[in-house]
């Protein structure tokens, strides 16, 4: 599991990730307050068809916003270039990764050639304004061609 801390004022550097440029919203008369974005390594799915998949949740630490939208990408190396194969939404309260406080993202395998594999995460406070800084979990290589 990677874990990740966000805020809508400064760009904090992440442990084992980094975020695309962005520059923080305009922060409201109290802020969007702390939270953390959090997702796991893309693996194969442990329920059949042989998938890639990945999840992603967020804790909320202090400040507003109860629920948030959590956006996944799933994204696939291909020469130089990352490509995103799959994607799924979900608004969520706070939550530690369990089924329920998480939304996945899984694409079918085509065979078992070797890629690099990624996701990008993207936590929108619901009602509360925050940063658009989006997250990327470290790449591994996953037995998953599509």
């Amino acid at each position: 599991m990677r874990t990740f801390l966000t805020s809508a004022t400064l760009t904090i550097a992440l442990l084992g990730g980094s975020v695309a440029p962005a520059t923080a919203a305009p922060a409201a008369a109290k802020g969007p307050g702390v939270f953390v974005t959090n997702g796991d390594r893309v693996h194969i799915s442990s329920t059949p068809p042989r998938t890639a998949s990945a999840h992603a949740w967020w804790t909320h630490i202090s400040g507003p916003g109860t629920k948030a939208k959590v956006t996944i990408w799933l994204q696939m190396k291909s020469g130089k270039k990352w490509h995103s194969v799959a994607r799924n939404a979900k608004n969520l309260k706070s939550g530690n990764g369990g089924s329920a406080r998480r939304v996945v993202a899984r694409k079918k395998c085509a065979n078992r050639n070797k890629r690099q594999w990624r996701t990008k995460i993207d936590v929108d406070l619901i009602g509360v304004p925050d940063s658009p800084e989006k997250v990327y979990t470290k790449p591994v290589t996953v037995k998953c061609g599509v």
